[in-house]
């Protein structure tokens, strides 16, 4: 390998630190790490670091955790670590003054084949839409978001039981791969650039809030399991039921019509319950079963759990 780049790394949740460490594990001379700030987090608030800062502490790698990415005092800081190379992985926007900084350019990790499912949250609408494969892929920050020349692709198969946070472990560990390999083809200097196809449809991935995570009970059986499974263990799907919110993380679609469907009145979104240890929902072409529920104000819990303490009406 040619004489060794100095790396900045930019991450912050447990997903970013697959890659961190692997570059460390495989002797990269990651010169610095740039992490969210610390926060107060839980009932006690008390202040918490991102696992990103934890584990480069632990590495005895300097940590960098600005306010704002436009501070000149930051921005000097950067620019003394004389950086080759920057690699960010699930971390905020860069102002162009930091990503066009390193010599080599700055490549971000995506956890998705781009150009489909640019956005904040790939691996939940992957599984949301019914895809069956996804991936990940590794390219070069430009000024528009996930646009930018693509230097490597890995696909990655999406299962029938496959939920956000099963894909997430996976693609968590083939992205730090990825960028392990991405770095030392940068360090030998021989590397693609792939402009992203501007012809094909483009699905996005938009941030989840509240609102968007609300299963639609017009959507198809097969659709609204998606929906659950893209979204599980979170920020988990919910909808109401007895004029409580509930999340739900596991539903399954019944193949047959049960006898008490034959109603007429029966419309999208009516539920059934035996009281003992069966909940469906009605969708737009057949009936939903619901496995793994939380209600609120209660932990999570299998559903003949919950329907042993509480009448639903």
């Amino acid at each position: 390998m040619n004489k060794q780049l100095r790396i900045i790394f930019m991450g912050t949740p447990e997903f970013a630190v697959s890659a961190l460490k692997i570059l460390v594990e495989h002797k990269c001379e990651v010169v610095a790490v740039i992490t969210a700030p610390d926060k107060p987090s839980g009932r006690g608030l008390k202040v918490t670091q991102s696992p990103v800062k934890e584990y480069a502490v632990a590495q005895n790698i300097p940590v960098l955790q600005p306010e704002k990415l436009k501070n000149p005092e930051f921005l000097k800081m950067l620019r003394s670590y004389e950086a080759d190379l920057q690699v960010v992985v699930a971390f905020r926007m860069l102002p162009e003054v930091v990503w066009d900084m390193p010599r080599l350019g700055t490549f971000n990790l995506h956890a998705s084949l781009l150009p489909q499912y640019r956005g904040a949250a790939p691996i939940n609408w992957a599984i949301m839409n019914g895809e069956k494969v996804t991936g990940a892929t590794t390219f070069f920050i430009e000024k528009e978001i996930d646009t930018g020349k693509i230097i490597f692709q890995e696909k990655e198969s999406i299962t029938e039981d496959d939920t956000a946070g099963s894909l997430y472990e996976r693609l968590m560990h083939l992205g730090a791969r990825l960028v392990l390999k991405t770095v030392e083809a940068i360090t030998e200097g021989s590397y693609p650039q792939i402009a992203q196809s501007q012809e094909e449809v483009i699905k996005q991935a938009p941030k989840l809030f509240k609102e968007n995570c609300e299963i639609d009970w017009y959507q198809p059986a097969a659709d609204v399991r998606n929906f659950v499974r893209g979204l599980s263990p979170y920020p988990a799907a919910w909808t109401t039921l007895n004029g409580l919110t509930c999340k739900l993380f596991e539903v399954s679609v019944l193949d047959n019509t049960p006898e008490f469907s034959a109603s007429e009145n029966v419309q999208p979104g009516d539920f059934y319950t035996d009281h003992k240890k069966e909940l469906y929902f009605r969708a737009a072409d057949g009936w939903v079963s619901i496995l793994d529920i939380q209600l609120e104000g209660k932990r999570r819990m299998k559903i003949a759990d919950l329907l042993r303490g509480l009448r639903l009406s």
